[in-house]
């Protein structure tokens, strides 16, 4: 069997550079191998990608919609309905959250919204809440803490920032 390090390419596998338009005697002298004469003959040939001919091409001819914000914030959204897996007077915040399997993935903040019923009483901590999930949680006996929403550290905004005009 081989072995990585015995690894060799197979014989004749490496081609020589094509040089074009070096004379007759290469092989590849006066049309170079464009052939002759047309459009394609012609250096500054239209042969980008997505070129129709100078008809107007398919990528200018499709509306344009649609917006990515660059700092938009992405959301970990938990129902009050899926927090009744936690026993009564337990603290549920991030960690918990994770752990019980409800929050997945890359986020840059909970919001708990107000779908389902929730009969137990819980403290839980999290970064926004809608107002019928405070609603149910204090109905319940429990209560919401807010959480203030940390997206990165300020010496690290500022770092980013820095020489470009912004105050840190």
């Amino acid at each position: 069997m081989t072995t990585l390090h015995a690894l060799k390419k197979p014989n004749r596998s490496t081609h020589r550079k094509k040089r074009v338009g070096r004379g007759q005697g290469s092989g590849l002298g006066k049309t170079a191998g464009r052939g002759g004469k047309g459009q394609k003959a012609r250096t500054g040939n239209m042969r980008f990608e997505g070129f129709e001919g100078g008809q107007s091409p398919l990528q200018r001819r499709l509306p344009k919609f649609g917006f990515t914000p660059p700092n938009r914030l992405a959301w970990a959204v938990v129902n009050v309905g899926s927090l009744e897996r936690f026993e009564a007077g337990a603290t549920v915040d991030e960690k918990a959250l994770s752990k019980a399997g409800l929050v997945k993935g890359r986020f840059d903040g909970i919001k708990v919204l107000g779908a389902g019923e929730l009969t137990k009483k819980l403290t839980v901590k999290a970064h926004k809440f809608s107002g019928t999930a405070k609603e149910a949680i204090t109905r319940s006996g429990g209560s919401a803490e807010e959480l203030p929403l940390m997206v990165h550290k300020p010496e690290s905004a500022a770092k980013a920032h820095a020489g470009k005009g912004a105050k840190a």
